[in-house]
């Protein structure tokens, strides 16, 4: 330990919080899977307004048969809304937290339904999306240090 850590370690005690761990690295991998994810899920979505033949099956085969532009929509929509919440996870905000989650439990659900469609695609997302929910609940706390 060196001479500064036990000082810093007091001014944590005596505001009140916890000295960071190393878990803080969890809460800034989410931040950036988060902006991962919105490019993923707004590249989903372009392709979903402009290829639908790119698609393994027709809209009529996917577990919500909507057409391919719903979809596509709403894959963008979430897609901007994750990059901007992970722009704001990793400036600290607990608002960011709240959104993420939740942000990731519709992408989740939005390529559990596109499933049919992109099987890999959408399979990795759901993946990134699991890994998200897990960073910001068990550690999402460490980055307001």
């Amino acid at each position: 330990m060196t001479n500064t850590e036990p000082r810093q370690a007091e001014n944590y005690a005596a505001a009140g919080r916890r000295q960071p761990t190393g878990w803080v690295g969890m809460v800034v991998f989410a931040g950036v899977m988060l902006l991962m994810l919105g490019a993923f899920q707004a590249i989903e979505g372009v392709v979903a307004l402009f290829r639908e033949d790119f698609f393994l099956t027709t809209s009529n085969g996917l577990v919500v048969p909507v057409n391919f532009t719903a979809y596509g929509w709403t894959h963008i929509v979430i897609g901007l809304i994750a990059v901007g919440t992970g722009l704001g996870l990793l400036a600290g905000q607990m608002w960011a937290r709240v959104v993420g989650v939740i942000i990731a439990v519709l992408s989740a659900l939005a390529n559990l339904a596109f499933l049919p469609a992109y099987p890999v695609w959408s399979s990795i997302v759901i993946a990134i999306d699991v890994l998200v929910i897990y960073a910001l609940t068990a550690h999402g706390r460490e980055i307001k240090y």
